[in-house]
């Protein structure tokens, strides 16, 4: 099982990033995939997530508005496209794959090794 994420770098508040997360190694349409964050000394906290059909997402409070989660089943890929960039946005961001059903996220979680995001002038 392999999560790679890409996408991330130096942007300018306001500016806009699209991580991307290549998933192989299993069925990717069968699972949910979730998007977090974490700063130094700080739990990771969950940004954005979406069903294994992807028709339902959901996004923190601190998100909405702003972040857009999708997935391409036929390109084993899950997206997370970032507008409107804040510095408190700056994180390293992972991608997680786990099965879900219906609200329930269950089994082994699954996760990419991060990629940096820095939001500064």
């Amino acid at each position: 099982v392999q999560l790679v994420e890409s996408g991330g770098g130096l942007v300018q508040p306001g500016g806009s990033l699209r991580l991307s997360c290549a998933v192989s190694g299993f069925t990717f349409s069968r699972y949910g995939m979730r998007w977090y964050r974490q700063t130094p000394g700080k739990e990771r906290e969950l940004v954005a997530a979406s069903t294994s059909a992807g028709g339902s997402t959901d996004y923190a409070d601190s998100v909405k508005g702003r972040f857009t989660i999708s997935r391409d089943n036929t390109k084993n890929t899950v997206y997370l496209q970032m507008n409107s960039l804040k510095p408190e946005d700056t994180a390293v961001y992972y991608c997680n794959a786990r099965l879900v059903y219906g609200s329930i996220w269950y089994g082994n979680d699954y996760w990419g090794q991060g990629t940096q995001v820095t939001v500064s002038s």
